[in-house]
């Protein structure tokens, strides 16, 4: 009997597996299709020959190269700088006692509740006054130590570093800077992983503040160069799905490359031994 139930719900986890890999397969073969194929009945669920023309059309209508650089930049600066000083903030948190630590914790939490459109105008001016209009800056800086990175690493460091270890690398000599870099850093790797994979893919996605702030063609990212695509006129739809194609896979390619270690992060710290 219980052989039966495990069966079923490999079968049904296997069904749902399919239903959330099949936008990304028809995506894959919608991009070796010409627009007439992809509107055509019954569809086509195999992969086309219209790849070439399809690559040739997404090169005339955008700058993929430099839009994937320019991607990747604003991407690892901020995931890389949001898991440092996310993490130094969580484990300064969870290590410790200073006054006022709940509140600002507190205070701190209460951020997480006001939505993100609330506050568009006044950070889009606060970079005007910067001067951080068509910079990257504006888009990595402001919220590298975000909220929900300080308040992941802070509940990681509790369920999973001891007081004992830190004491007793003070001991043995150890500075602040090495006890953090050299002793806890290591620990925290699959906190890493799982906040580095939903940091890089938010920041990959992201449309609305590159849209405000990078003005020049140059500078833009991928989801504006996808949407340049878009017009009134008329649309290539093959090479718009083979440029969302090439937008994709650096997510999955992250996401494969960190598995190892996210699963063991998203559950580290959710339960309190």
């Amino acid at each position: 009997m219980l052989k039966i139930k495990k069966l079923l719900l490999y079968v049904v986890l296997g069904a749902i597996a399919l239903i959330m890999l099949l936008p990304f397969y028809m995506m894959f073969v919608m991009s070796t299709l010409s627009t007439n194929e992809i509107y055509s009945f019954p569809p086509h669920i195999w992969f086309g020959t219209n790849l070439i023309k399809n690559f040739h059309t997404m090169t005339a209508q955008i700058d993929i190269v430099k839009a994937f650089l320019n991607s990747c930049i604003i991407t690892f600066s901020y995931t890389f700088l949001s898991l440092l000083f996310c993490s130094m903030g969580g484990y300064a948190f969870a290590t410790y006692e200073f006054p006022g630590k709940n509140q600002l914790f507190a205070i701190m939490l209460a951020t997480m509740m006001i939505p993100f459109t609330a506050g568009i105008i006044p950070w889009f001016m606060m970079m005007s006054k910067f001067g951080w209009i068509n910079t990257y800056r504006a888009l990595i800086i402001p919220s590298c130590a975000n909220a929900f990175g300080i308040f992941w690493m802070r509940q990681y460091c509790q369920n999973n570093i001891p007081i004992s270890l830190r004491e007793a690398a003070k001991i043995d000599g150890c500075s602040e800077w090495t006890i953090f870099f050299k002793v806890i850093s290591p620990i925290l790797l699959p906190a890493y992983s799982a906040l580095g994979i939903m940091q890089f893919v938010n920041t990959w996605n992201d449309f609305m503040q590159p849209l405000l702030i990078l003005r020049k063609p140059g500078m833009q990212t991928l989801p504006l160069a996808l949407k340049s695509m878009v017009s009134d006129r008329g649309n290539d739809y093959g090479a718009i799905m083979l440029a969302s194609t090439c937008a994709v896979l650096p997510l999955l390619a992250a996401f494969l490359g960190a598995s190892k270690f996210f699963m063991s992060g998203l559950t580290s710290g959710a339960v309190k031994e």
